[in-house]
């Protein structure tokens, strides 16, 4: 796990390390239902120095096991949002956000802009539909049987079937919260933020399409690009596509450093054509 950062009352929320390099731009990023903060492990060292990975740990799990999960997205969005303030990260930062962990992402990059926080520089969402397309399912009322087997349907579970199962068992209640808050989650129609956004789909990605994730362009008015990349729902655990992830997270955050710092990017026509790469 990420050593703790015991000078910050936020530390709960955000358990890496102080970032090396005092320049050092804050990538934040949200995981996916059921997920810690060790989704991102080893994302510092892949992205270099220059950027500050700073993985978020939400109720429910990790060093936070014993305070409950939320089971609606509202009061955890304000929750998470305050947090932001409060470490001084809603200055010169991106957030990437996985599946729920996207939705959050983008309703706390809402939240800050309606509290006259700036936007993130970039808000990158991978393996989620766009919000308006969420509440059409019910898995978080699922028998266990049940929704065990979606999970590893879906990639979730990969090791052994004994160890599957404890694992299971002990992430099941904190998983059926974030299922909830994705589940009841409604979308209300707000202008379009305003940064630069890339999404990123997966090739056999059950719940988040291609046509899904490209919805997401309505969502700003900056410059928008998709990256399709080969996988299934979880592709950022491991193997070829986490690489390449990892690769176009790394370009388009050094685009974002080399850029003037005069507010979000202009629209560019190659970032907004429907091209996939």
């Amino acid at each position: 796990m990420f050593p703790v950062e015991t000078t910050s009352r936020t530390a709960g929320w955000f358990p890496g390390p102080a970032a090396g390099d005092a320049g050092a731009r804050p990538l934040v990023c949200i995981p996916y239902a059921g997920g810690t903060a060790s989704v991102y492990r080893g994302w510092q060292e892949r992205l270099g120095a220059d950027i500050h990975v700073v993985p978020a740990q939400l109720p429910g799990r990790g060093r936070r096991l014993r305070e409950p999960p939320h089971t609606a997205l509202e009061p955890l969005v304000t929750a998470l949002a305050t947090a932001l303030v409060e470490a001084e990260l809603s200055h010169d930062y991106a957030l990437f956000g996985h599946s729920m962990g996207a939705l959050l992402a983008y309703e706390v990059a809402c939240e800050l802009r309606e509290r006259g926080e700036p936007e993130p520089s970039h808000l990158f969402v991978s393996g989620s539909r766009a919000p308006h397309l969420y509440g059409t399912r019910e898995d978080h009322l699922l028998p266990d049987d049940e929704l065990r087997e979606l999970v590893s349907d879906l990639g979730g579970l990969d090791r052994d079937r004994a160890v599957d199962a404890a694992y299971f068992e002990r992430r099941l209640p904190v998983l059926r919260a974030d299922l909830r808050v994705c589940e009841t989650y409604r979308w209300r129609p707000r202008a379009p933020l305003r940064c630069p956004m890339t999404a990123f789909s997966a090739s056999r990605d059950a719940l988040a399409s291609a046509p899904q994730t490209e919805a997401w362009r309505a969502y700003t008015s900056g410059s928008f690009l998709r990256r399709h990349l080969d996988g299934g729902h979880f592709f950022l655990n491991g193997g070829p596509s986490r690489d390449r992830l990892l690769r176009q997270l790394r370009d388009e955050l050094d685009h974002v450093r080399t850029a003037p710092d005069a507010g979000p990017q202009p629209v560019n026509a190659r970032r907004n054509a429907p091209w996939t790469s």
